[in-house]
């Protein structure tokens, strides 16, 4: 057995002198060998039950029963912990901004692990870290090992970190949310290799994820968890072809399925509000001059949803910091109401920032974290001088309602939330000031399918009632069908297909957006 958990329990201060499970009594075993993913909706307790695991519950947790043993030793232990980690078990975490050290290049990082347990020498090092690069999916290793992380998307960061996860070759492998930020190739890709790792050399695999299709395809054993407890448990093809729990089957319903999803249809006319021609960008990565972005152009009217899908690192998020004014185009124009926002300043250029907004991809580099989830909702209220204090609180309060956020968790820092309570406090944060265009950078990829069914319902509901606009950028083919009325496709900075989402998406023209479509995983029967 490479990993036991008998009866543990996790609890959390609940701020007024109790304490609140977050883990409540789970048992489980993986295996030698053994793929087993875990799935519920964020809050449910997964990502607290394997950092328990891994020695890094935050200081506020406490484990208050159970016990923990890898490979037949006490998890619990620290002294034991320090040995386990990278050689028994190692750990693909969630979020990429915030565990990779900014201030290191990622070969170095890469290389970390390795050389702490003298798998390679100094001289090896930096030749061990452009194999495992590559072995994640990374294009061009040699340069992205001389790149600091913020040089690099966050899909990029993410293939990173699980190059790391795997460079001292564990027993086990524990990944949380490991293909989240990746688009469905680099996905496949990403998932046949930890596929064929753990047939080749019987790697136990433990992945929490909200994509109930992967969990299908790639499981062995499915663990749904609901609050703190495991609900339902058994084969993948039991308990996703025919769940004999309740919340199950919500999860089921919930997930999208891109073949069934329709694309929304344009009621009436409206004025153009968003439009860019010929974006060009490039920086310098390592040393040497590299194309983002090339030629891009699209058009956006008002009330109307724009997606941008493509793989990671094809330039999507570099097309949404120039639309937001954060990244000034090369070459190209960017106009919004019919104003170039990069030629404007004083009150004008406050009034952009106020109708346009932004929810970026990772939500822990976006959220101050000394703030609270309530301090940081009201943050573009306070800004703008909105409301009194009273109406802020109401204002907030409402917002934590509309996009499914406990009331309860507004209170705690972002170092308490889950990855996607994080990602429902940017969502929050950007509807605030009731913006005419908000730009959508994978708002969901990191929110289980019924917080994620939710959110897309309220942007669908605000767009009907309030004519806001949306970019909406993402690599879930299925939720772009389900909310964009146009899609352009990006491929090396590029745009390589573009028109009607149902068009595109249905019957693609372009080898590469097949390609994009085929490698979408399939849900369960």
């Amino acid at each position: 057995m490479v990993l036991s958990i008998e009866n543990l329990v996790i609890e959390f201060p609940d701020g007024r002198g109790g304490s609140v499970r977050a883990v409540d009594g789970i048992s489980l075993q993986v295996r030698r060998g053994e793929r087993v993913a875990i799935v519920g909706e964020s809050g449910s307790g997964k990502s607290t039950l394997v950092s328990a695991v891994l020695g890094l519950l935050v200081p506020s947790a406490r484990i208050v029963g159970g016990e923990i043993l890898l490979m037949g030793r006490d998890a619990r232990d620290p002294r034991e912990l320090d040995q386990l980690r990278g050689r028994v078990v190692g750990y693909v975490p969630q979020d990429p901004q915030s565990n990779l050290d900014p201030l290191i290049r990622i070969g170095v990082q890469v290389a970390e692990g390795p050389r702490a347990h003298r798998l390679v020498d100094r001289g090896g090092a930096a030749g061990r870290a452009v194999e495992l690069l590559a072995g994640a999916g990374v294009t061009d290793p040699v340069q992205r090992a001389a790149a600091y992380p913020h040089e690099l998307s966050g899909g990029l960061r993410q293939r990173a970190l699980i190059a790391i996860g795997l460079s001292s070759q564990p027993e086990l492998l524990i990944a949380d949310e490991p293909t989240s930020a990746l688009d469905v190739t680099v996905q496949k890709g990403i998932l046949d290799r930890l596929e064929q790792m753990v047939s080749a050399s019987g790697l136990a695999l433990l992945f929490i994820t909200h994509d109930l299709a992967v969990a299908a395809e790639r499981a062995d054993r499915v663990i749904v968890m609901r609050e703190g407890r495991i609900v339902e448990t058994g084969s993948a093809g039991e308990v996703l072809s025919a769940p004999q729990h309740e919340y199950t089957r919500e999860l089921l319903a919930a997930a999208p399925a891109l073949h069934t999803a329709s694309a929304p249809e344009a009621s009436g006319e409206s004025e153009l509000l968003l439009s860019a021609q010929d974006l060009r960008r490039t920086f310098r990565v390592g040393g040497r001059e590299t194309t983002a972005v090339e030629g891009v152009s699209f058009h956006l009217n008002a009330g109307r949803t724009l997606g941008i899908v493509g793989e990671s690192g094809s330039g999507k998020s570099t097309v949404a910091r120039m639309l937001l004014r954060l990244t000034e185009p090369t070459s190209g124009t960017v106009r919004f109401d019919g104003v170039d926002p990069w030629t404007i300043g004083g009150h004008r250029l406050r009034n952009f920032r106020r109708e346009v907004q932004p929810v970026f991809q990772d939500p822990a580099s976006s959220i101050n974290p000394s703030f609270t989830a309530a301090r940081a909702i009201a943050d573009p209220l306070l800004i703008n001088g909105d409301q009194d204090a009273r109406g802020r609180r109401a204002r907030v309060n409402e917002l934590a309602d509309l996009v499914g956020l406990s009331r309860d968790l507004l209170g705690r820092h972002p170092d308490e939330l889950s990855g996607g309570q994080k990602q429902r406090v940017a969502i929050a944060r950007a509807l605030a000031l009731q913006p005419r265009l908000v730009v959508l950078d994978e708002p969901v990829s990191a929110l289980d399918v019924l917080v994620q069914a939710r959110i897309v319902d309220l942007l669908k509901r605000l767009q009907r009632e309030l004519g806001v606009a949306y970019v909406f950028i993402s690599h879930d083919l299925a939720v772009v069908r389900q909310l964009a009325h146009n899609v352009i496709v990006m491929h090396d900075g590029r745009v390589v297909e573009s028109g009607p989402t149902g068009e595109v998406l249905g019957s693609p023209k372009a080898e590469y957006t097949r390609l994009l479509l085929d490698a979408v995983p399939r849900p369960a029967a």
